[in-house]
């Protein structure tokens, strides 16, 4: 095929978006759709499969009429998508997994965190293949999400023909292929990829010996042909019948292909949104408490990887804005002004900034509001605001978001220190997602962390990621690094600024104090629960 151009889909947790790109990386079109999320009480967050193929659909063809290209010109298709997990039963009927039974629920959000009990027992089994996930399963994964419903609803549970993750799951309805890509299965279900095998031990240990019958049969290694998009696949999305698609993987993970495939060793890759995810990868495996994996060829073919993450950023910065006394006069200015209300709020900040030098010198934000996924591992985490006043308005709220920002990025040095005291040498940090939009979270995190920030040109490196895969699958290039020397582009950097280290080497360590602060009150409180 001449000029053959290579389409991205993206499901992330509130949005499905869709781009088509060239051989040289260029965006050629791009559409963006809403999903939904249903949250029927605290911890449980629920999709429906059906939404959210439905908006995937809408995207791309919305993104190929933006394209301005004939359909015959593409070549393959590629998919990542949140790692959640997806109920189906047989002759391809939604299971519920919504307490209700309704049935357009068929999907446990990768941030839903009703299996706590689940993940204290697979964790209480201290079996050896734990030591792949950092030591202890997350409540994240798959694996407490599955026994959760059998415990639950056996008889949904038994009705259950495949648990797909959501890119399996969308890489199944846009083939038909029964497959699973190594990094959605290494990564959030347990499997040992490096044995080609799940843990006989730790299934039979938690009444989950049969789940590998409700699993794809077929481990698809990253840049493999799944299959071919099927007829109705085809009509759906407006494509061409036939064309490559490619095996999936998580969204995140997508991202982090884009920014260190061409430069791996050194690199860390935060992949920023309603969480962070933080990606580093090794030619040998590297254990790391509190951090998941070592991964093998979950992300980058031959490499091992190290997956650090924190469960509520994006989520976690909006939340506080909304909690302002100032949200109101915040929303109304952008609304005026047609601006985002983060262009707004920095506004407000780099006027703080003009009158104090340190505006959070008294003010200190533990970010474990939605509990800590790296390196903690602890999901019962709480957050945590120390040195608060009477002050109101736009300042307060100024300062509060510039100590939440600190916080964050005070998380991934946790992280980075966590990493590098177990063999990894992090040099750089290479961003995508929401904050790399953002010039204050650029200069917090490479401030905090000592790190310069690096970007790519491409202002959504997942959406292209998933097209580096689309590229190799149709053989367009013939390994990932070379696919992305080609589609990737640098984009911009940002140095840490010598001057703000002695502050925020201080800050840190109160913000490291912060959770032995938190933990001594929840102890102390723990015989009235």
């Amino acid at each position: 095929m001449n000029n053959p151009c290579f389409v991205g889909i993206d499901v992330g947790s509130a949005s499905v978006r869709a781009g088509i790109f060239d051989v040289a990386g260029k965006r050629l079109g791009f559409a963006v759709r809403p999903i939904a999320q249903f949250h029927p009480r605290a911890l449980f967050v629920e999709q429906s499969s059906s939404d959210i193929w439905a908006q995937t659909c809408a995207a791309m063809q919305e993104a190929l009429c933006a394209a301005n290209v004939q359909p015959q010109c593409i070549a393959a298709l590629g998919i990542d998508a949140t790692c959640s997990l997806v109920a189906v039963g047989n002759a391809a009927a939604p299971v519920s997994v919504a307490e209700n039974g309704d049935l357009n629920r068929d999907i446990i959000m990768w941030m839903d965190h009703r299996a706590g009990e689940q993940a204290a027992a697979i964790n209480a089994t201290q079996d050896e293949a734990l030591a792949y996930v950092g030591g202890e399963v997350s409540i994240e994964m798959e694996l407490p999400k599955v026994l959760w419903l059998k415990q639950h609803f056996p008889q949904r549970y038994a009705s259950v023909w495949r648990f797909f993750d959501l890119a399996d799951f969308l890489v199944w309805r846009a083939s038909g292929a029964d497959v699973a890509s190594v990094c959605t299965l290494t990564c959030k279900w347990n499997y040992l990829a490096h044995e080609n095998r799940f843990s006989e031990s730790l299934l039979n240990a938690v009444d989950l010996n049969d789940l590998p019958g409700k699993v794809p049969p077929q481990v698809l290694q990253l840049g493999s042909v799944a299959g071919r998009l099927s007829a109705i696949a085809a009509a759906q999305l407006g494509l061409p019948e036939g064309i490559v698609v490619a095996s999936g993987i998580i969204d995140a993970h997508a991202g982090g292909l884009a920014l260190i495939s061409t430069a791996p060793r050194g690199s860390l890759a935060i992949i920023g949104g309603t969480s962070n995810c933080h990606m580093v990868v090794s030619p040998d495996p590297v254990m790391v408490p509190g951090v998941w994996g070592p991964y093998w060829g979950a992300m980058l073919p031959g490499y091992w990887l190290n997956e650090g993450g924190q469960s509520a950023a994006g989520a976690l910065l909006d939340w506080t804005l909304r909690q302002s006394d100032a949200w109101p006069l915040l929303e109304a200015t952008a609304q005026a002004e047609a601006r985002n209300t983060y262009a707004v709020i920095n506004d407000w900040l780099a006027d703080l900034e003009l009158r104090e030098a340190w505006p959070t010198r008294d003010l200190h934000v533990l970010s474990d509001h939605h509990g800590n996924r790296s390196p903690r591992a602890n999901p019962a985490a709480r957050g945590v605001v120390v040195g608060l006043t009477l002050e109101q308005g736009k300042d307060a709220l100024a300062r509060l978001y510039l100590a939440t920002l600190q916080a964050l990025a005070y998380g991934t040095r946790h992280i980075i220190d966590r990493l590098n005291a177990s063999g990894h040498t992090i040099e750089r940090i290479v961003m995508c997602g929401g904050g790399s939009k953002n010039p204050y979270w650029l200069r917090e995190h490479a401030d905090a962390t000592g790190c310069d920030m690096h970007l790519v040109s491409e202002e959504d490196a997942v959406t292209l990621g998933a097209a580096l895969l689309a590229a190799v699958a149709a053989g367009a290039f013939i390994t990932m690094p070379q696919a992305a020397a080609s589609m990737v582009r640098p984009g911009g950097s940002m140095a840490a600024r010598p001057a703000s280290k002695a502050f925020h080497d201080a800050k840190y360590a109160i913000y490291l104090q912060l959770y032995d602060d938190m933990q001594r009150c929840r102890s102390a409180m723990a015989a009235w629960q």
